[in-house]
């Protein structure tokens, strides 16, 4: 079953941490979360999943930032969430997507006890002008059935900021 926005609310500061928090983000069964002003890009053009694999910094001015087709970018959100009971799921805002644009390829999906930023896996069909703080995705979340184990990982649970891929730990 997924929350509804009131349950979404009644949860907070107990079951369910977003910070910040607004009520006009609030939806009737999702919470929208907003782009911070960083982003990460890989400086080779091959990837190679047995490595660490490098990335450099931009910062999306307030005039906005242009982004190119064929490209990843990684983002993350201005919210840091956390949930222990619950499993939080993320998807773009319809808007978004109406102008050809992802917020994730495949990391939509969260664990129970996930707690910090999540990393936006950015690309767009076309050149699209994007802005810092805009409303770019929505986290909902599930209930989960069952006796479970919280999410742990020493790859990205409780990270500081964007994260790119660390598979090469797997190795």
């Amino acid at each position: 079953m997924i929350l509804s926005g009131k349950e979404i609310k009644k949860n907070l500061g107990t079951n369910i941490k977003i910070t910040p928090y607004s009520e006009s983000q609030l939806n009737p069964n999702s919470y929208n979360l907003k782009l911070h002003n960083k982003l990460l890009v890989y400086k080779d053009n091959v990837l190679d999943m047995k490595k660490e694999n490098l990335t450099q910094e931009i910062i999306i001015p307030e005039e906005g930032l242009l982004l190119e087709p064929g490209k990843l970018y990684l983002g993350r959100t201005l919210e840091f969430t956390e949930t222990d009971k619950f499993v939080p799921m993320l998807e773009g805002r319809s808007s978004i997507g109406r102008l050809g644009m992802f917020i994730h390829i495949t990391a939509g999906f969260g664990d129970v006890g996930f707690c910090g930023y999540w990393t936006l896996e950015i690309s767009c069909i076309q050149p699209i002008k994007i802005y810092p703080n805009v409303e770019i995705c929505q986290i909902f979340y599930h209930t989960i059935e069952g006796e479970y184990e919280k999410y742990k990982s020493n790859k990205y649970q409780n990270n500081t900021g964007i994260q790119h891929s660390m598979l090469f730990k797997d190795f």
